[in-house]
């Protein structure tokens, strides 16, 4: 009996072991790895266990979508999941199917396939849709029932996608005796015999592959395989795993057309889907490409691709065929400016410097006339730092208060604007903001509408624009003031940015020259690092070549000159005309994320965000005291400096525990990224101390930091409990949004506002 008992339990080992859904598996890791680790990686992001800092699993678990999050971005998710997912067992079937030759005696041999092909996705879902409910529910939503429709939606996407699917398939897909009890199948006839014969290594013979007992059939019940399979002519057999690899190669070609001819439509908000889902997209054309090779090269495929790679890295080094992210507004038509050490020197002469600085000086004196004759004010400079998103709006949140709890003196005080990213976005916005206020008495600085304005998403054109459009050709184009350009990611970002400012930073750089220089508003010299050899290009409608080189009448021998002015350097290729989104985008160019845009000069200088240089602004601003401090001391009582972090200035001292292996390998370069931001602050430190002790003028700071985690218990519970800070993205959660605004309260920042009260209050 024992011995019958135990037989029973070796026999149940054995179905299990030889299951279809098993030996999938157990395939998949022996020769589809890379397949599994995709999704691997999605499951990381989903339990935020990668890319929290980025702020990429809540793209996921909180999609946005019109600007936001409700049953529609959820629907969206549940498609995109779909397509992916069906992109995967398309291709694994094409990959492996014909290793299961008794797929072809049963009945749709593909829904079966993906039936117990599912462990992987089902195990996914059933994650996903657990954390998603769990974020959502932590989200602090109207009621929980808001939660079951973000479900609903989710569901009817998935369904949706899936019921189109498998409908065509089940109606094309024919099994070994709906194909053979035709004559000839017509479709099969029209596929050359070369092309059949490539999948099973162009033998008929070659079926042989993992053993399999049972497998789960449509009523998702077990069902054993036919014992006679071998009595089944084998030619025949492949004639099936042929006609269902041309259907879902057919379904594939069409899924990409599809995606590609919405490129044409990329900038209608309705299909600018969810970036989360964009993605999905993203890696379902990366599956089916791999699958398209299979189909037609099998053996060859590896070879084909590396041969593809190195014929394309060739040949994208020619002009006609290599992208250029353009500037708008400039003229790429005429001689580019030439760009060489030579040329630098020239443009930093002591002459030249001279020059512009006696511009900058009449623009002061200016903004000296604006207070009583008997006075002397005090300037203050204001430097933010980047951080995308995050940056941009804590920024805007902190002059708000400082506009509205000082009556608006500070502003009328302030004459600079520094930073980078995303803190000179918040800068701008609220210094356009200004500009309208002086003719609209009715417009409110402080008015939280703003901060909605500024804080909606910015992610989900960029990706999607990327996915329909920088991947392939960009064959839209673009004409801004008589030029054509061509269409973008970069153009994406701009264009939201518009959309959600409400177009009122809609302007050329010129546009800025007049109330600049009747010190109506701020000066903001927007700099970009110049990734050619590591200088600044110092943006702005006045010429700051004083930025480049010495103050001293003389140059100092063998100096290097530290920055690039924007307008006399490419004085023929009009600057003025350069959009004012486009400038804020050069300073504020993430990596992948939006591209490096390519000026017009030889060779060609490309930029990017300057937050790898000085991420505060408060060098640019110490530069700025520096070089006109004769003036400041005479006309005024000192210098307020502004400066306004997105991260906390002196954060506790981490325990070093002691690193696994892989740890070790990886925390020299995760050091670097991490202590980057406290390299920066403490050559901060080091400059501001030597200037407040050599200046012949008072220097005050006052900081701002946006460190959510000094928020008091119950200040953390109006956002709905304590979290990380916002992560550093162009979109923000909800909650991420709250937290950013109510880190105003904290016990620091309440000084910091205290003090600039106090100055500004006599």
């Amino acid at each position: 009996m024992g011995c019958k008992h135990s037989l029973n339990q070796l026999t149940m080992w054995q179905s299990f072991v030889r299951s279809f859904p098993i030996q999938l598996f157990i395939l998949h890791l022996k020769k589809n790895l890379s397949l599994l680790l995709i999704w691997l990686v999605l499951l990381g992001f989903v339990l935020q266990q990668f890319g929290v800092v980025l702020g990429i699993p809540y793209l996921f678990l909180d999609p946005e979508y019109l600007n936001e999050v409700s049953w529609l971005s959820f629907f969206w998710m549940g498609l995109g999941l779909a397509v992916f997912t069906m992109t995967f067992h398309m291709t694994t079937y094409i990959m492996d199917g014909w290793r299961f030759s008794f797929l072809a005696v049963v009945h749709r041999p593909f829904i079966h396939f993906c039936f117990n092909n599912s462990l992987v996705p089902l195990i996914f879902y059933l994650i996903y849709t657990v954390e998603f409910v769990l974020f959502q529910l932590a989200n602090d939503l109207g009621s929980n029932w808001e939660v079951f429709r973000l479900y609903l939606g989710f569901s009817l996407g998935s369904i949706l996608a899936y019921g189109l699917l498998f409908g065509y398939l089940s109606l094309t897909n024919k099994g070994f005796f709906m194909l053979f009890s035709e004559t000839i199948d017509k479709r099969l006839r029209r596929v050359s015999r070369s092309t059949r014969l490539k999948v099973g290594e162009a033998d008929p013979f070659n079926l042989e592959g993992p053993s399999v007992r049972v497998f789960l059939n449509l009523r998702l019940k077990w069902e054993q395989v036919r014992p006679d399979i071998s009595r089944f002519e084998k030619a025949k057999l492949l004639r099936v795993f042929h006609q269902n690899h041309w259907n879902l190669f057919l379904i594939q070609v069409f899924l990409v057309s599809i995606i590609l001819f919405l490129g044409v439509f990329n900038e209608q908000e309705p299909l600018q889907f969810p970036a989360a889902m964009s993605a999905l997209l993203l890696l379902a054309i990366l599956l089916m490409a791999i699958g398209g090779l299979i189909f037609w090269l099998r053996s060859w495929a590896a070879v084909v691709v590396l041969i593809l790679a190195l014929g394309a890295n060739f040949i994208s080094s020619f002009s006609w065929l290599n992208k250029s992210h353009q500037a708008y507004g400039m003229d790429y038509s005429i001689a580019p400016a030439t760009y060489n050490l030579s040329r630098l020197d020239d443009l930093t002469h002591p002459d030249t410097l001279q020059k512009d600085k006696q511009q900058v000086l009449q623009i002061l004196d200016r903004w000296r006339a604006k207070f009583p004759e008997d006075s002397k004010p005090k300037l203050v400079l204001v430097a933010a730092s980047g951080g995308g998103q995050r940056a941009a709006l804590w920024t805007l949140k902190v002059l708000q208060e400082l506009h509205t709890t000082t009556s608006g003196k500070l502003t009328q005080h302030s004459f600079l604007y520094t930073g980078a990213s995303g803190g000179v976005l918040g800068e701008a916005f609220f210094r356009e903001l200004y500009l309208r206020s002086q003719t609209d008495s009715k417009l409110d600085l402080g008015a939280p509408e703003y901060l909605n304005q500024l804080a909606a998403d910015n992610l989900n054109p960029i990706l999607f624009s990327l996915l329909v459009n920088d991947l392939l050709f960009q064959t839209q184009k673009l004409e801004y003031k008589g030029r054509v350009y061509s269409k973008d990611r970069g153009f994406a970002f701009e264009e939201q940015l518009n959309k959600n400012t409400k177009g009122i930073m809609d302007k050329s750089l010129a546009d800025y020259k007049e109330p600049e220089a009747m010190a109506k508003i701020p000066l903001m010299p927007l700099t970009t690092l110049v990734v050619n050899d590591g200088r600044k290009l110092v943006v702005s409608p006045h010429s700051f070549s004083f930025f480049g080189s010495s103050a001293l009448d003389s140059p100092l021998p063998q100096e290097k000159k530290q920055s690039i002015d924007f307008m006399r350097f490419f004085s023929q290729q009009d600057p003025g005309n350069l959009r004012f989104l486009t400038a804020l985008r050069m300073s504020a160019t993430f990596p992948f994320i939006t591209p490096n845009v390519e000026l017009p000069s030889n060779p060609k200088m490309k930029t990017m965000d300057t937050g790898l240089s000085d991420n505060f602004g408060i060098q640019d601003a110490l530069r700025f005291g520096y070089v006109f401090k004769e003036w400041i001391g005479a006309n005024t009582s000192g210098v307020v400096l502004i400066t306004i972090r997105d991260s906390e200035k002196s954060p506790e001292i981490a325990n070093s525990a002691s690193s696994k292996i892989l740890e070790k390998i990886i925390t020299p370069l995760k050091n670097i990224y991490v202590n980057w931001d406290m390299v920066q602050t403490i050559h901060n430190e080091v400059l501001f101390n030597y200037m407040s002790e050599s200046m012949p003028f008072g220097i005050e700071k006052i900081e701002f930091e946006y460190a959510p985690g000094k928020l008091s218990a119950a200040q953390a519970s109006e956002i709905s409990g304590s979290m990380q800070r916002a992560s550093l993205n162009w979109r923000l959660t909800a909650k991420e949004k709250r937290s950013i605004v109510a880190t105003i309260q904290t016990q620091s920042n309440q000084a910091a506002l205290a003090r600039a009260r106090e100055i500004f209050a006599k």
